[in-house]
């Protein structure tokens, strides 16, 4: 019997941490007509850490199907082709950080303004 990386835990939470839960939250993000600042924080906070895991699986899997004879994980993940793999771990950081980014941005605007209110009254 062939030994795979395709039947291994690892390459089935590297689909759920790359696919599912990413588009999972932006669909979330987009349909809700009010969320909270926190809510906001938190998942871009989420988005972060799904894209750590993503690329600490993509390298533990890439690192394995070199010591695999699988022509199949060979191809998917020793070839220029698992650079784009990790595109997706890039998009969910890249939004990740700009949801974190637009909440501090949005606190320090609403402080400096209270600043100035209190500071003007003077």
């Amino acid at each position: 019997m062939t030994y795979s990386v395709f039947i291994e835990v690892r390459f089935w939470l590297l689909v759920l941490f790359s696919l599912i839960l990413p588009f999972g939250i932006y669909w979330l993000l987009l349909v809700k007509r009010a969320i909270s600042p926190f809510s906001v924080l938190l998942f871009g906070i989420v988005l972060v850490v799904i894209a750590g895991i993503d690329v600490y699986l993509l390298r533990t899997l890439s690192s394995e199907a070199k010591l695999n004879h699988s022509l199949a994980a060979d191809q998917l993940f020793n070839s220029e082709l698992s650079i784009a793999f990790y595109l997706l771990p890039a998009m969910a950081a890249g939004i990740g950080i700009n949801l974190v980014s637009h909440i501090l941005i949005r606190h320090l605007t609403e402080a400096e303004q209270r600043f100035e209110q209190e500071h003007s009254k003077r």
